[in-house]
């Protein structure tokens, strides 16, 4: 049917690649089934030889229904796919270390900022950078295993507060480097505008996958701003020291893209990042956004006096 293979990081592996899969056969139940078990198993899959958006969409359909993400550009007409693009004109660009860096982001869940998350997406490469332009990846399932026995119980039973921030200057936590905005491109400034919008959200520290009853480390570095009932030093400190270990480069895998590659990731258990590109370079990705809610999220008690019409869903 197809062929895989695991992807090596510095702890273990993480992930695996696929070839040979023929998308013509995404209609067949057996497929769909052996892809879905992939997905569950692994949360992360970097598809190979592969090519064109009809796909890409059909693809993402295996693992759930394609929505519009809420942070696509208004004048795009397509609502399951999103265009990822920075070039020097009209992108993010970061101060790293007294380096000028194109399109960084930090690590993070999508939509952790609202009550309910996206089950995934799926990258695919449109114009490829000359260096730099790969997508940083993260399992929480191995990170929670790694953690220390002291620690997985300190956090038993804890929840994480996110509000919506786009601001890296103003991070709290998992901006060890204090990379710095030093250019916003225009469509930036005005979701920056809507912050207001949106209440205080809260998720669980650490969860249970439902097909397998692995425990999830479900923490997201942008966007968190504190632990439920411990807005306090030591809170803050218990957060951080998570927070460090989630972002432990021995357990990330970048993924550094080639003509033909469709990634997809599980956003309940993977964190993702871009570590950006060199200013004068042109990256462009196209994604699509995979619905659903894992059904633990919630609006925030610090935030219940917020209307309700303000809650946001995908």
């Amino acid at each position: 049917m197809f062929a895989t293979r695991p992807i090596p990081n510095r702890y273990g592996t993480i992930g695996i690649e696929l070839e040979g899969l023929d998308p013509s056969t995404l209609g067949q139940p057996e497929v769909r089934k052996a892809l879905w078990d992939l997905f569950i198993e692994h949360g992360l899959i970097v598809f190979r030889g592969l090519e064109g958006r009809d796909v890409q969409v059909n693809l993402s359909n295996v693992f759930g229904k394609t929505v519009e993400h809420r942070a696509k550009p208004k004048n795009e007409s397509d609502g399951e796919v999103i265009r990822i693009r920075y070039a020097e004109d009209m992108g993010i660009i970061c101060d790293v270390h007294g380096e000028r860096i194109g399109g960084w982001l930090p690590w993070h869940s999508d939509l952790i900022y609202v009550d309910q998350i996206n089950r995934g997406g799926i990258l695919r490469p449109v114009i490829f950078p000359e260096t730099g332009g790969e997508t940083g990846f993260i399992d929480q399932i191995q990170i929670y295993e790694a953690l220390p026995e002291e620690l997985k119980r300190r956090i038993e039973g804890l929840w994480v507060l996110y509000k919506w921030n786009l601001d890296f200057n103003e991070m709290r936590f998992g901006n060890p480097d204090q990379v710095k905005i030093t250019q916003w491109n225009p469509f930036w400034v005005e979701m920056q505008s809507r912050t207001p919008q949106y209440p205080l959200v809260a998720h669980p520290m650490t969860y249970k996958q439902q097909e397998t009853g692995r425990t999830v480390l479900n923490v997201s570095p942008w966007f968190a701003v504190g632990i439920e009932g411990m807005r306090n030093e030591e809170g803050d400190a218990l957060l951080k020291e998570v927070i460090d270990h989630c972002i432990d480069e021995r357990f990330a895998y970048y993924h550094r893209y080639s003509q033909g590659d469709m990634v997809l990731w599980d956003n309940w258990r993977i964190l993702h990042r871009s570590p950006g590109v060199p200013v004068d370079q042109i990256r462009e990705l196209e994604r699509t956004t995979i619905d659903g809610d894992y059904a633990f999220g919630r609006i925030a008690e610090d935030g219940a006096a917020i209307d309700d019409k303000l809650r946001v869903s995908v």
